[in-house]
């Protein structure tokens, strides 16, 4: 049985997008292994959205190659936005790859290897002599329809948690990011086909459905209609929340574009919807946001924000935030600085501006440099570092509810799991018997952003 090994850089999405990869090769009798060298198959799900990720991907498949070099049946693939942006360019960055394939051809992707490595096979047992390399696949065309090949999921033994890709592509054009490239144009998928997925998954044991999309609450805005003032993301929370058997619903990223007062309702109703959004501000200064082409001001994303809160009391707000973006000046990261003041989020992932080809970003004037870029990524994190640990230290002497997901990725002793607001827990007890349940945690410690606490059984 040939032996396939994944490898996944990037986002919540792009994890998806391995799962159903792994699916197809399973079901064509493949094993998924986590041992790299054993495998006749390496494919690497590459993120576009950062330099770093790229290059980590590069390398990663750079040394595999050289390692295996002595197997020369391997067949090399790389898929996702790395791929689509760079396409047959990555051949001659890699003469020993063999696959190259786009964000809407992922359903492709196993046909395309298990023909290279069949044919491969059959060779070597015809000729051992015989040279094995000289085939190889780009597929990098648009298709439609590609949204709803995201679909199938690899079953797991006490799976609590779960992705659902709801759509695909961008419309936005913020002036940072190479998404709407590699991605295409927004397609949802229809809801009727969304809710079959969500129930097939609670029928394997799944309490808590992530709901993904690049700008998840434009979901179908371009495809299905408003009804009863609802936009289609709410009336597809609303579908999703009438699922017996699910207790919780998680959505990312929402844009400010789009998260109108529906959604804020939806807040005040809907019980399953998690405490909790990744909301991107990206910059605190009016004239970035103009300049990264976010179509409002910062005075809108405070007030969605502050209408969450009035929404659905305790809600935990996280956000991403570029640090140095092209001209930024002193005045303009001091008003960052002072809208996470203001807002004191959670937490926040905080990026130094990244040039992406392609993008109007990259050409602008007034590049800043990488001290001044790093300067600012500092002070900023540790701005969102103090609120974030102080946050997690309020909760200590509370009882939270928590979803248990089964053994830590950490320490594999104890379980881990997370509270409604999402953040975690670590606790004891037994993974066949608590992975699912929503507990409630004494919370006894935290070591600022992990919480730690006992598990009230009686």
């Amino acid at each position: 049985m040939p032996k396939v090994y994944l490898k996944t850089y990037g986002c919540q999405m792009n994890e998806r997008d391995s799962e159903q990869v792994a699916k197809m090769f399973t079901e064509g009798g493949y094993t998924v292994t986590p041992h790299e060298h054993e495998a006749d198959a390496v494919l690497i799900n590459t993120c576009s959205v950062r330099d770093q990720a790229e290059q980590k991907a590069l390398g990663k498949m750079g040394n595999l190659m050289h390692q295996e070099r002595h197997r020369s049946h391997v067949v090399y693939g790389f898929m996702g936005c790395m791929a689509q942006s760079r396409g047959s360019e990555l051949f001659q960055l890699m003469p020993k790859l063999d696959v190259v394939v786009g964000t809407q051809k992922y359903h492709k992707v196993f046909d395309y290897v298990d023909g290279i490595l069949q044919r491969r096979l059959d060779l070597r047992m015809d000729d051992p002599g015989l040279s094995l390399r000289g085939t190889s696949v780009c597929d990098i065309e648009d298709e439609d329809g590609s949204q709803n090949t995201i679909r199938d999921h690899m079953p797991r033994a006490l799976q609590a948690t779960a992705f659902v890709s709801i759509m695909q592509g961008c419309n936005m054009r913020c002036s940072f990011c190479i998404v709407p490239d590699t991605r295409g144009k927004e397609r949802g998928r229809p809801i009727a086909e969304i809710t079959e997925e969500v129930r097939n998954l609670v029928k394997l044991g799944v309490k808590e459905v992530t709901l993904l999309g690049q700008i998840v609450n434009l979901y179908g805005r371009t495809e299905f209609p408003i009804i009863d003032k609802k936009s289609p993301f709410v009336q597809l929370l609303e579908a999703v929340h009438e699922i017996d058997g699910l207790e919780r619903i998680r959505f990312t990223s929402p844009h400010p574009i789009g998260y109108r007062d529906d959604l804020i309702a939806a807040f005040t109703y809907l019980p399953k919807l998690c405490s909790h959004i990744h909301f991107p501000m990206q910059s605190g200064s009016d004239r970035i946001l103009k300049a990264m082409r976010r179509p409002y001001k910062n005075a809108k994303f405070v007030e969605i924000c502050e209408k969450m809160k009035a929404a659905r009391p305790g809600i935990a707000i996280t956000t991403d935030i570029i640090v140095g973006f092209p001209s930024e000046t002193e005045e303009d990261f001091a008003a960052t600085v002072d809208t996470v003041e203001r807002l004191q989020f959670d937490n926040a992932f905080v990026f130094r501006y990244s040039k992406r080809r392609n993008t109007p970003a990259a050409e602008m004037d007034e590049q800043l440099t990488e001290v001044v870029k790093e300067q600012r990524n500092q002070e900023l994190l540790s701005v969102v570092n103090r609120i974030a640990i102080a946050s997690h230290a309020a909760l200590v002497g509370s009882r939270q509810r928590v979803l248990c997901e089964g053994p830590s990725k950490h320490n594999a002793a104890r379980l881990s799991g997370r509270t409604s607001q999402n953040k975690i827990v670590i606790f004891d007890g037994d993974p066949n018997r608590l992975t699912g349940q929503l507990l409630d945690i004494q919370i006894e410690s935290s070591s600022g952003f992990t919480l730690f606490g006992t598990a009230c059984l009686d």
